[in-house]
């Protein structure tokens, strides 16, 4: 990124954007280098003028949500990282029972947002540190429970700097994933929720996120399950099966408590975090033939 694209990136964010930012505190990990740029955008009208600015100048940009299904590696990021701010991370008001929410919002925000309002459907998603946007773009699931079954649209901004909504019946989910235009950028969500009582929200929300503590390591800085269960099978069981848990590497660690869970114990690395990726991948398809497949995604040099 030369000079004149790092000037024209300060006017396009207002002033808010940092070089050679450190990627650590924005990603659940707690680990990853410097990425070349950290932009805050605060509107759909900034993405506009943004994102097309990005496309034509060939730098790559990522947007990273509260970073919770990430792994920047030591060496950083090159491009640019967005996070939506402002009227990217607020609700709209929405007719029904639903809810319309910014892709930039904490998906806890908007779980608080449901059991004000009396609003029922999301609770599987307690405990789940990631935003709306991150939520939707990877169809997070819990408990038998995925994003995909309340979805009622979403709004996105296309590399070519458009604004298109898509209805759910447009919209492409799989396990773990959602197929949008690429390098589109999602910025707000519509849920289609049931009326309830806020307190009984509030209590099966409860109830979700004690089933977290009690099975998932939640007091050491992760990013969630680092595998897909393939097929069916569970690759927790399979990590397990393959006599890995509690093994370390540095700082990182296979989770006791819950063997598709990679902790960051203290001062762990980017690449302590991949050997025990790579280790578990190789231990695994010995001993079961399986070959697990990554749900967290691994960017950088």
């Amino acid at each position: 990124m030369d000079e004149a694209q790092k000037t024209e990136l300060i006017r396009l964010a207002g002033g808010r954007v940092r070089f050679n930012c450190p990627m650590a505190r924005y990603t659940t990990f707690r680990v990853g280098g410097p990425v070349d740029a950290l932009l805050e955008a605060g509107s759909v009208a900034e993405l506009r003028r943004l994102v097309p600015f990005l496309k034509r100048a060939r730098i790559p940009y990522l947007v990273v949500g509260r970073g919770s299904n990430l792994l920047v590696k030591d060496r950083g990021l090159e491009g640019v990282a967005i996070l939506l701010t402002g009227s990217l991370a607020r609700f709209r008001e929405a007719a029904g029972p639903g809810v319309l929410a910014g892709a930039g919002l904490a998906l806890a925000r908007l779980l608080a947002h449901c059991r004000e309002r009396g609003l029922g459907g999301l609770e599987f998603l307690a405990g789940i540190p990631g935003s709306v946007g991150g939520a939707v773009a990877m169809n997070a699931g819990a408990f038998g429970g995925e994003i995909a079954d309340r979805i009622s649209r979403i709004r996105i901004v296309t590399p070519e700097g458009g604004v298109a909504g898509m209805a759910r019946s447009r919209l492409d989910f799989s396990y773990r994933g959602l197929r949008i235009p690429g390098g589109s950028v999602i910025v707000e969500a519509g849920f289609d929720l049931v009326r309830d009582n806020g307190h009984a929200v509030g209590e099966r929300m409860s109830e979700y996120l004690e089933r977290r503590r009690a099975t998932q390591p939640l007091e050491y800085p992760s990013a969630g399950s680092v595998f897909r269960n393939p097929g069916g099978a569970a690759a927790g069981r399979l990590i397990e099966r393959a006599g890995l848990k509690g093994e370390r590497i540095g700082g990182a660690m296979i989770s006791e408590k819950h063997a598709n869970f990679i902790v960051n114990t203290g001062g762990a690395t980017a690449g302590d975090i991949l050997a025990l990726v790579y280790m578990i991948r190789e231990r695994v398809r010995e001993e079961t033939g399986v070959q697990l497949e990554p749900e967290i995604r691994v960017v950088g040099r």
